[in-house]
């Protein structure tokens, strides 16, 4: 090597195959990531689509404490990929929520494995669950995608990325979804506005969110709606 040579390199890094929704929102696989937000169970589904569409086939697992009362809504799944896909999972025990998440990445037969926890998981198991989906990637035929739904405002520690999904302004057309990403190891923070086409709801259209009005300028009706947060109905019931 020469002596020249920088010993640190300027560009930016992303080892391995990722998953890109598009507008420059993009995940890595084979890691774990974290979505909270009131529309959190939706983006999950919306990223098994745009799994299914890139060619990741292979059974999604849902994994849920067995006293969760959300259950995902079959019509809303539907439109984005075919039901029959999902295995749920659901544990009587609280700590068999994420073994069983680490267990399913292990065996790197599945490209998405949810795990709908009710708190925030510890950083030693966080990081047994980047091992198991290393591990799953060089083991099975499935190159996995681990995803914790946290609830509130999230915030487990030692997750390659956290995400948040709240609803936009309604209207009568597409579904709308403010779409925040809070944290990355190796993206800034940024705010995208997510819409379903009708005509083809596996395909989200990722946008730059307006940003926000300059100080002192009157807040309009629209606004005051976007601050609710209201999840369009992707799945039925969720907070």
């Amino acid at each position: 090597m020469s002596a020249h040579a920088p010993a640190l390199s300027r560009r930016p890094h992303r080892a391995g195959p990722v998953l890109d929704l598009g507008g420059g929102a993009v995940l890595a696989l084979s890691r774990l990531h974290e979505i909270c937000g009131p529309a959190r169970r939706s983006l999950a589904l919306v990223m098994a689509a745009r799994l299914a569409a890139a060619g990741r086939e292979g059974p999604v697992w849902w994994i849920a404490p067995s006293w969760q009362a959300e259950q995902l809504h079959a019509e809303g799944v539907a439109a984005l990929f075919p039901p029959e896909r999902l295995h749920f999972v659901r544990p009587k025990r609280a700590e068999d929520v994420l073994w069983t998440l680490e267990e399913v990445l292990r065996s790197g037969t599945s490209p998405l494995a949810v795990a709908d926890i009710p708190g925030l998981p510890g950083l030693t198991a966080i990081r047994r669950l980047h091992l198991a989906a290393e591990s799953g990637t060089a083991l099975g035929p499935a190159v996995p995608l681990g995803l914790i739904l946290t609830p509130g405002p999230g915030g487990a520690q030692g997750v390659e990325s956290r995400w948040r999904l709240s609803g936009d302004t309604p209207g009568g057309g597409a579904p709308l979804w403010r779409l925040d990403r809070l944290r990355s190891r190796m993206d800034p923070p940024r705010s995208w506005r997510l819409c379903l086409p009708p005509d083809s709801p596996r395909a989200p259209v990722l946008t730059p969110y307006p940003p926000p009005p300059p100080a002192g300028a009157s807040t309009s009706p629209a606004s005051d709606i976007r601050q609710k947060e209201t999840s369009p109905g992707v799945a039925s019931g969720l907070a």
